[in-house]
């Protein structure tokens, strides 16, 4: 399984934070020192129940939200949430503004829970959707990132693609059997050309496109394997049972073509160990299974074959391409996806 890169996680400033608490609680002790009946205690009093409700207010919104949205998907500002928070700052409020009256006992306590209550509310209100605002450009930004990501990636997984379909390699060696055909004036060398005209003209008209029908994925294969099988006879078999339903499901071009060549690439194929490759449809997913024969020596390979594949799986339907293996068989399955990622 490949792992997408680690997300940038939520943050606010530990100094924003800060410094408005403190604010808040400057502005909200002002009207009381400038009055004539200043009470010193009164003010720090004032100061410290704002400060400290505006401080674990900030510190609440900052790591709720982000739990309420990922848990919910929502994203409205008027939401479960608010309410649960403006029902959390009241309770607060409440219990900083009790400690102030045990403290100072000779305060009116009525009046001044109304008064600390309704400041509550306000403040809890402001950074509420502060925080929301903040929160959802974060998620817009990380889209954006992971939109700018795939894309890189998907381009990259062209890039690879075009160098493995333009294989030196397989060029070679299809032209030399076409060589050693037309010497020994086989039939079947006048087919062997349009398959290969085919092939790469199915080739360069695709490359551009995200995804294929199962039908038109098939057709370039089968060419493909034409080709092979010109080169080892009854060294390959390559069957395929899919339902006819199937064949409008999508797929990324020449995917299973890269497989196929996985197989080729990693297995010995031979008249005396011939190579089976079959492909069909488990529930949701499109399986392509080989017989395991291992090479001592396989062929030169970069080693992201698979990982192209999964790449593109990724950028498409978010979903993992599974591959398992054992002592006999190696087996890739991938998600079906049944809708054109445009649509």
């Amino acid at each position: 399984m490949f792992k997408p890169k680690k997300q940038i996680p939520f943050e606010i400033s530990g100094r924003l934070i800060w410094i408005s608490s403190i604010s808040l609680g400057i502005l909200t002790s002002i009207p009381k020192i400038v009055d004539h009946h200043f009470v010193v205690a009164e003010g720090i009093a004032d100061f410290a129940v704002t400060s400290g409700f505006a401080l674990l207010i900030w510190y609440y919104n900052i790591y709720s939200i982000p739990a309420y949205t990922k848990k919910t998907g929502s994203k409205k500002v008027l939401s479960g949430q608010l309410f649960r928070g403006l029902g959390v700052g009241l309770i607060l409020m409440f219990f900083l503004s009790s400690i102030q009256y045990y403290i100072l006992s000779h305060l009116n306590f009525g009046p001044k829970i109304l008064m600390y209550e309704v400041r509550g509310i306000l403040i809890n209100l402001t950074f509420y959707m502060f925080i929301h605002i903040l929160y959802q450009t974060y998620l817009n930004q990380q889209y954006v990132r992971e939109l700018e990501r795939s894309m890189a990636a998907n381009l990259e997984a062209q890039y690879e693609l075009l160098k493995q379909q333009v294989n030196p390699h397989f060029l070679f060696n299809s032209l030399n059997t076409l060589k050693y055909m037309v010497e020994s004036h086989d039939e079947q060398s006048s087919e062997f050309i349009i398959k290969l005209a085919d092939f790469y003209r199915f080739t360069l008209g695709s490359l551009k496109l995200k995804v294929l029908t199962l039908k038109e994925e098939l057709a370039i294969m089968e060419s493909y394997v034409y080709l092979l099988k010109a080169r080892f006879e009854e060294g390959l078999f390559v069957t395929q049972n899919l339902g006819s339903d199937s064949h409008d499901t999508y797929i990324p071009p020449f995917t299973l073509q890269l497989l196929v060549e996985n197989c080729i690439k990693h297995n010995i194929v031979s008249l005396e160990k011939p190579l089976y490759i079959a492909i069909y449809q488990e529930e949701d997913y499109l399986v392509i299974e080989n017989n395991l024969q291992e090479r001592k020596i396989p062929e030169p390979s970069t080693g992201l074959g698979l990982k192209n594949i999964n790449q593109r799986y990724l950028h498409l339907s978010q979903k993992n391409i599974i591959i398992t293996a054992t002592d006999e068989k190696f087996t890739i399955k991938l998600p079906i996806l049944y809708e054109h990622p445009n649509n």
